[in-house]
């Protein structure tokens, strides 16, 4: 996959290569990700421009972590020729930095992993997978997110715990 990554008010760090980390790591756990074709925009931004892109866009007047915009249904996504075509956009992300921030904070964990888990989250969302349809998918969309970032090294977010 091939990621556009655009950085506005966020701190100095070496995010881009997490993103490029994070993404690696949902590939290993959702294959269908892993995708030559696929292009993905992943927005570091602020709380007030994820307010704005979740009211316009989810009707909801809130600030919110992450934001997934998928381009392509789950079917399209697992059947895509990997070696036949030109790139198709998966779809877009958008990250609030300073709720990022607070959530991390109030979890005693780095904002490094606490992104690196909301990049695999929104990927996963973009891949077709779907935490609020029920209880099943989201025990599966869970662990899969566990098992992406057993491979970054850092612990089960719900846990706290390495799997």
């Amino acid at each position: 996959m091939q990621l556009e990554i655009d950085i506005e008010d966020w701190p100095e760090g070496d995010w881009e290569a997490l993103a490029e980390h994070a993404a690696a790591a949902a590939g290993e756990v959702a294959p269908e990700l892993a995708n030559p074709r696929f292009v993905t925009s992943i927005l570091l931004t602020s709380d007030a421009r994820v307010h704005e892109l979740n009211r316009e866009w989810r009707q909801r007047d809130k600030p919110t972590n992450v934001l997934s915009f998928p381009m392509l249904a789950r079917e399209d996504v697992v059947h895509l020729d990997p070696d036949d075509g030109p790139p198709e956009m998966l779809g877009d992300i958008a990250l609030a930095y300073e709720t990022c921030a607070q959530e991390a904070k109030a979890k005693g964990i780095a904002v490094a992993d606490h992104t690196a888990h909301l990049i695999i989250h929104g990927l996963l969302h973009l891949a077709g997978h779907n935490h609020e349809i029920s209880d099943e998918e989201a025990d599966k969309m869970e662990a899969l997110e566990v098992k992406a970032l057993a491979h970054l090294g850092i612990g089960n977010p719900y846990t706290g715990t390495i799997s």
